[in-house]
């Protein structure tokens, strides 16, 4: 366990295979104090996160998480752990197989779908439980506690705030005044263990008037929130097991649920049970430093300095900065570069301490939960193919053993009930493989090529390592080739189940990238065909490095599978499966459709649209037939001056309202590969809400509930390497991907050419 971060921690991390844009070595310090996230008011969508990958905390302006309440509409005060999951009780012996609907979708087999039953009865039941369990628990709550003789004062009496975090040492200071006295918080997080560490400076601590409290919630088991529920107090337990003077040990068990949270200290405090779930530790100097460590099981108590941790974070994190690669436009001479150095850098950070995960990541990563904290497969591509670029194969390589040893059990099971060949991945799961039910996500089968996709970057990563030797190699073709092989096969099954000998295949039967082109009223999706064949085609390649023959069959559905669909001059998203029905005075005016980020996939049972239904569903959503020449090589599916009228119609006509933060990142790796640098810069800053980078370096998304979105800023940092470092067969010019104006002097070390 903990591989990554024990990596990093231990200065074993050493930058392979440099490439560089410039002779002078980047002074990385500086790059980053220029964009050290700075705080000076209390806003609920400010908050700072610390982290390690594994574990990380988000804090107010207080450099605690003091006011919860606050945030929750913003981005929430959690501790998160990619260990820390609870189920409720299944009372009614619910099982996944009664999620599960027979489907026939033109295969030529049944097919055995985990889907989401909407009648009331077990179906729906079984849907429910299994959507919302297992879920992300938020850990405990530390708040810095100031009264006065009213109690906690509010947020809005917290005074001159000036909150910091210093990336190249990991440690934000948080400097304010309460009761007219001024507050001193440093606060980090340990790079190897679940660990928090705070120091806390200020003459009010010898008052009587502040504690610092440790609170234990009951999950709430909810669609997208903080994880919390502060009733339900008779739910869940939670008791000291162990004290000594300086360290005290605390269990909460929620049902089967047990976990363990170990608090030390320096300075004279004592530590009071103040209610059922919170932990007053009561201060009485002007010095307190606290330790709070959460632990999946009952860990040894330990000495602690705050001195001591606060040096082995600052080693971490600047051992991490210097190594990997990295990025500086400072002599840039175009406006736009400052900002997108901000966002570059701020993602760097955000992605590791959310994303380095031996798991894959959810959405909103470490810091609170959407989809119940559950991730979706289809996003792995944004949460680590980054890493590989960036000259941080390990995390990838992390992520691959998961695949190997959790998910390929449960991924072979699915492909069977599906009566498919080989291995079909899921999309919503969970850190054990289960699969969730959904009504879209079950029909999607992009996510299926990712694997293959990754192994080919774990190829790459040692390939380019100096003196790589043979045994290293077939070592990689030994740990992936089997599910490289098994995924290509699916990929064939399918494909073949959709051929009907007419020299072209065109994939039907799912649920697009485009998630507005449901399997119900669209085939032909442009994304899936290319990377359906990227996929078979990389597979080979594959069978050739171990010795192997290539597959005929697969080189004859790599022949047969058709173009990218068009219509009116230009790639369109998909092709109707019905001819259009004549629109009724409802659909006048579907141009003004308003679209749930959460809930306007295709699927909706309707099969017959009207033609501008589908027009309005085509221009809507993720613009998918941009990710066939922007994520992958040209596999030979499309004429790139058409591509390039495609991008031209889709920076001028799309409905932008709909995207998705990847969708901005994608769109500039098409330009990218097209030769439009300054399309490519346009689309990584169009001035949409979905395309916002909060102060924290958060790509926000939308005010109700996902005010964080971890793929928005993975997109934009594969753009960013591959606007600098090229792909396969670009031109030889330096940072082919912007514009060649002489504005754009982007200097860079350590990246890796995309495929």
């Amino acid at each position: 366990m903990r591989k990554i971060r024990l990596l990093l921690a231990s200065a074993i991390l050493v930058v392979v295979s440099i490439a560089t844009a410039n002779a002078e070595k980047i002074d990385r310090k500086s790059v980053l104090e220029r964009n050290n996230p700075k705080v000076t008011n209390a806003d609920p969508l400010n908050s700072l996160s610390v982290g390690n990958g594994h574990f990380a905390t988000t804090v107010d302006v207080t450099g605690m998480q003091s006011y919860p309440l606050n945030y929750q509409q913003g981005v929430p005060l959690c501790s998160m752990s990619d260990w820390g999951w609870h189920s409720f009780p299944n009372t009614e012996n619910l099982r996944h197989e009664e999620t599960e609907k027979v489907m026939d979708l033109g295969h030529g087999r049944k097919e055995v779908y985990a889907v989401e039953y909407k009648v009331d009865g077990r179906g729906k039941k079984a849907t429910e439980y299994f959507r919302i369990n297992p879920h992300r628990l938020n850990l405990g709550n530390v708040a810095l506690v100031i009264k006065d003789g009213k109690g906690q004062i509010k947020e809005a009496d917290i005074k001159d705030i000036d909150q910091q975090l210093d990336l190249y040492s990991g440690v934000i200071t948080s400097r304010f005044s309460a009761l007219g006295k001024p507050v001193t918080v440093k606060t980090a997080c340990m790079p190897c263990e679940d660990a928090m560490i705070y120091s806390i400076n200020s003459h009010l601590l010898s008052s009587g008037k502040v504690s610092v409290c440790l609170s234990l919630p009951y999950p709430s088991g909810k669609h997208a929130d903080a994880a919390t529920d502060w009733g339900n107090e008779d739910k869940h337990a939670s008791r000291i097991i162990k004290r000594t003077g300086k360290s005290a040990l605390l269990e909460h068990i929620i049902d089967s649920t047990r976990y363990y949270v170990l608090i030390q200290w320096e300075g004279s405090a004592k530590l009071v049970h103040e209610s059922t779930h919170s932990y007053a530790l009561i201060p009485n100097g002007k010095t307190l430093n606290v330790r709070v460590e959460y632990k999946e099981l009952q860990p040894e108590t330990q000495g602690f300095s705050f001195a001591k941790s606060v040096i082995e974070v600052q080693k971490f994190w600047n051992s991490w900065w210097e190594t990997g690669a990295f990025v500086d436009f400072g002599d840039c001479k175009d406006v736009r570069a400052k900002e997108l150095e901000r966002r570059t850098v701020l993602s760097q950070y955000l992605t590791f301490i959310n994303c380095a995960n031996e798991t894959p990541a959810q959405e909103t990563g470490l810091t609170y939960n959407s989809w119940f904290g559950r991730p979706h497969l289809e996003m792995t591509w944004w949460h680590t193919i980054d890493f590989s670029l960036w000259n941080r194969p390990e995390v990838l390589e992390t992520m691959l053993e998961w695949y190997n040893d959790k998910a390929y059990p449960e991924a072979k099971k699915i492909a069977e009930r599906q009566n498919f060949k080989g291995i079909r991945w899921m999309k919503m799961t969970d850190p054990w493989a289960g699969e969730s039910p959904s009504n879209v996500g079950s029909f999607l089968t992009w996510q299926q090529p990712h694997y293959i996709y990754m192994a080919e970057e774990m190829w790459r990563s040692v390939c380019a390592k100096p003196g790589v030797t043979e045994a290293e190699k077939k070592a990689i073709i030994a740990k992936y080739g089997k599910n490289v092989e098994e995924t290509a096969e699916f990929l064939y099954d399918f494909a073949k189940s959709c051929d009907h000998n007419t020299g072209s295949i065109s994939l039907y039967g799912q649920t697009a990238m485009q998630e507005s082109m449901s399997k119900d009223f669209s085939y032909c999706h442009p994304f899936e065909q290319a990377y359906f064949k990227y996929g078979l085609m990389k597979a080979q390649e594959w069978r050739e490095r171990s010795g192997k023959q290539r597959r005929e069959d697969w080189d004859e559905v790599i022949r047969s599978l058709a173009s990218l669909p068009q219509s009116e001059g230009i790639y369109t998203a998909g092709i109707p499966t019905q001819p259009f029905i004549i629109a009724d005075s409802a659909s006048q005016n579907a141009g003004n459709v308003a679209f749930d980020p959460f809930n306007y996939g295709g699927d909706t049972g309707k099969k017959q649209l009207t033609e501008e239904e589908f027009k309005l569903k085509c221009r809507s959503d993720h613009p998918a037939v941009l990710g066939a020449c922007g994520l992958l090589p040209d596999c030979g599916l499309y004429d790139r001056a058409m591509m390039q009228r495609t991008l031209d119609w889709v920076m001028q006509n799309w409905n932008w309202d709909t995207t998705w933060g990847w969708d901005y990142g994608m769109t500039a790796m098409c330009a990218a590969r097209l030769g439009d640098g300054e399309n490519a810069v346009k689309a990584l800053l169009i001035d949409k809400g979905k395309n916002t980078y909060l102060v924290s370096g958060h790509n926000y998304q939308e005010p109700k509930r996902l005010r964080l979105y971890l793929p928005g800023n993975g997109a934009l940092l594969d753009a960013v390497a591959m606007m600098c470092a090229g792909w396969d067969g670009c031109p030889d010019v330096k940072n082919p991907g912007f514009p060649q104006d002489g504005k754009w002097n982007v200097k860079w070390e350590g990246l890796r050419k995309m495929q």
